[in-house]
């Protein structure tokens, strides 16, 4: 009896120690629909490329961009999903489904673990976001969108490193400046020795933060020249 419970716990923990397969499947391109302008009753569909996220050779997600690695076991790549846009009197047998942009997934290597990650500020159609170690930047857009702000978030903590307002996401008629998709901000750019991103704002200069730790300083431009003179 003793030795069948020794062989049934080796078991369970060879089974439960067993690594995961996780691939990534063949490109295709999609529509999708952006909702950038709710008064425009037709909207001129957009191409995405997208491709399966296959765990032990089963489909868990859609992705879509360049995955980034975190550590030799972590990597974050951004979700892609089907929306059903069915109205509640079209039959249920034939469902409409529209391709959206999700927000990022953290991805476990050895356990084969998929979980969302809760970005602060981040928005699904304007925030293009850029990774560096851990960190992330992007520009992120308040609840009722008529503010941008500067955030550069850490995996694993609740509150942004950095979250600066830099400018007014409207303009003075109300309507968002530019609803284009990702159109919030450029892409911010990331530097090394010392860690630092630089975020565009229009109408003014760049603004340069330097990232230590959970701590974030703003460079100005003497401070800049100082460290390319290093």
């Amino acid at each position: 009896m003793l030795i069948f419970v020794l062989l049934h716990q080796s078991s369970a923990v060879a089974a439960a120690s067993k690594p995961h397969i996780l691939t990534f499947g063949k490109w295709t391109t999609v529509q999708w629909i952006p909702e950038s302008n709710p008064s425009t009753v037709e909207e001129k569909p957009l191409t995405l490329k997208v491709r399966p996220l296959l765990v032990d050779g089963r489909v868990k997600e859609f992705t879509l961009g360049p995955a980034h690695d975190v550590t030799d076991r972590l990597f974050v790549v951004r979700r892609a999903f089907r929306l059903n846009d069915s109205l509640p009197q079209e039959p249920a047998s034939s469902p409409h489904w529209q391709w959206q942009r999700g927000g990022w997934l953290l991805v476990d290597r050895l356990t084969g673990h998929i979980s969302p990650l809760n970005l602060p500020e981040f928005d699904a159609l304007y925030s293009a976001a850029s990774w560096y170690r851990d960190y992330v930047a992007y520009c992120g857009m308040s609840d009722d969108g008529k503010k941008i702000y500067a955030v550069v978030a850490q995996l694993n903590r609740r509150k942004p490193v950095l979250k600066r307002l830099i400018e007014s996401a409207r303009g003075s008629n109300g309507e968002v400046k530019d609803e284009a998709a990702d159109s919030v901000c450029p892409i911010p750019t990331w530097q090394r020795n010392p860690s630092r991103v630089s975020f565009e704002v229009a109408g003014g200069p760049n603004q340069t933060f330097a990232i230590r730790g959970h701590s974030v300083d703003l460079l100005t431009e003497e401070d800049e020249d100082e460290e390319a003179s290093k």
